[in-house]
């Protein structure tokens, strides 16, 4: 089955294989920035809510420095953690607004337990690595990142297609 005839040039382009060599539609560099944008936004505005809950507490009970700074300092890392709950199937806001979805790369499975700590990589991790990365080339130390991709966004329209149109080739070629 050609992915050509059933999805056209441009999008047959991005037809990648899984790790169990079953093909999917990779999102466009676009959709998963705008996914990553829509996340942060969510991401941020939770941090906004939580200071100003701090702030609210601390006025009513009146906390201690180090309990505030505490909070202060986990309220970055623990805000992605609580949105990455939501995130097991792959698709939080921002992948359901750019038509995404963020699957396994071995097999097109679900994120599930992983979701939490997949959305804090996204989040924080992946901009202070893409800075540190930044600093590095212009300091001189190499441009070399070696890392293993676990996960991978799809398109999930242009793969359905694609599978609608693999399953039906299959099913004619079996009778």
């Amino acid at each position: 089955m050609d992915p050509v005839s059933v999805l056209g040039a441009q999008v047959a382009e991005r037809v990648k294989p899984f790790g169990n060599g079953r093909r999917y539609v990779e999102a466009r560099e676009r959709a998963r920035a705008l996914a990553w944008l829509v996340d942060c936004f969510v991401v941020v505005l939770g941090v906004v809510i939580g200071i100003v809950a701090l702030l609210l507490v601390d006025h009513q009970v009146g906390l201690d420095s180090a309990t505030a700074g505490l909070v202060m300092f986990g309220l970055p890392f623990g805000v992605p953690l609580l949105y990455g709950v939501f995130y097991g199937n792959g698709r939080a806001l921002g992948a359901v607004l750019a038509g995404t979805q963020l699957v396994r790369l071995k097999d097109g499975g679900r994120v599930g337990f992983w979701a939490p700590w997949a959305m804090l990589a996204r989040i924080v991790l992946l901009p202070l690595l893409i800075i540190a990365y930044w600093m590095a080339s212009y300091a001189g130390f190499g441009s070399s990142l070696d890392g293993k991709i676990v996960r991978v966004s799809l398109d999930i329209d242009a793969s359905q297609r694609l599978w609608a149109a693999e399953l039906a080739a299959e099913t004619r070629s079996t009778r």
